[in-house]
């Protein structure tokens, strides 16, 4: 069953993009650790380990490493040498205290983490002599598996959903009136040819009414999916001219499918004389980055009585 109109909202998705650090440690990031512990899961961020002009480091791992596995970002202030499983830095007498250089190396065993990566900081005193690497690898066909199961699993939760999203029966209040383009005393307008669609917007605009009632108000929207993946929108926001944001609830009878139309009923329990208008609508997707924002949305004035259209 759906939940009342407009009840409980649906959880917002805050989509955040996963960024980089420009910039590597600091000098006081590094360490002169004797001990280090890779895994395939922690490759993610690379530790600074702290290296003294004039005197070597040796990195030793758990096993022999190819030709060719040692990559320095920067030779001119450090030079390296490869035996078996040992690599040992030569950091030189030009390399200043804060000066980074990493140092990449490549295994050949086939299993996950590939690579290690670290950063040679330049410190003055505080330069590890030994560093043994400890490498909880793991078989790349499990971790490939892995990633297999959870992608199988997500498709399968937007499945559920978009079937779930189909078998509710009709929404309640101004949302059953606008989608199954009820009158009675709910006044509508187009709105699409007021509408501003902005250049990111993940789906595409075909139609667009607003409607008011005695304390509710709704947009109906008609979009069209270019992705190749369903899309199901989780949340809705709707900025008035002030700056004041009104939380609307979004309902579906489906997914829209990729490539196809599909339609989207958004409202909150709000006057339309409340909001500053025209308003910017903003819907978005509950696990992805694909959101819909539309500016110059109004609504009707509530009236006594309403026309069939």
């Amino acid at each position: 069953m759906l939940p009342p109109f407009p009840g409980a909202l649906l959880a917002l998705a805050l989509l955040t993009g996963t960024a980089e650090a420009a910039e590597p440690p600091g000098v006081s990031e590094c360490s002169a650790t004797s001990r280090l512990a890779l895994t395939a899961e922690s490759t993610e961020q690379t530790p600074g380990v702290c290296v003294t002009p004039d005197e070597p480091t040796t990195f030793v791992f758990g096993a022999p490493l190819p030709p060719g596995a040692v990559v320095l970002s920067d030779n001119r202030s450090i030079s390296f040498a490869q035996v078996d499983n040992f690599v040992t830095v030569y950091p030189k007498r030009s390399l200043l205290a804060g000066e980074r250089v990493k140092l990449t190396v490549r295994f050949a065993d086939g299993s996950a983490p590939e690579s290690a990566s670290f950063w040679l900081v330049g410190h003055s005193v505080l330069g590890a002599r030994r560093v043994e690497v400890f490498r909880h690898s793991r078989p790349a066909d499990e971790l490939k598996r892995e990633a297999s199961e959870a992608r199988a699993e997500a498709r399968q939760c937007q499945e559920d959903k978009a079937r779930l999203l189909a078998e509710r029966t009709e929404p309640g209040g101004l949302m059953g009136a606008a989608w199954l383009e009820r009158t009675r005393a709910v006044q509508s307008k187009n709105i699409l040819g007021d509408l501003r669609q902005y250049p990111g917007n993940a789906l595409e605009l075909a139609k667009a009414r607003s409607y008011s009632h005695p304390g509710s108000v709704a947009v109906r929207l008609k979009l069209l999916n270019p992705g190749a993946e369903p899309w199901t929108a989780a949340g809705a926001v709707l900025k008035d001219s002030t700056g004041a944001e009104v939380e609307f609830s979004p309902w579906q009878e489906a997914a829209i499918p990729a490539g196809a139309p599909g339609f989207v009923v958004v409202g909150a329990e709000r006057e339309a004389g409340q909001l500053a208008c025209p308003c910017t609508l903003k819907l978005w997707e509950a696990e992805g980055p694909r959101t819909v924002t539309l500016g110059n949305v109004t609504f009707p004035p509530v009236e006594q009585g309403g026309e069939r259209e």
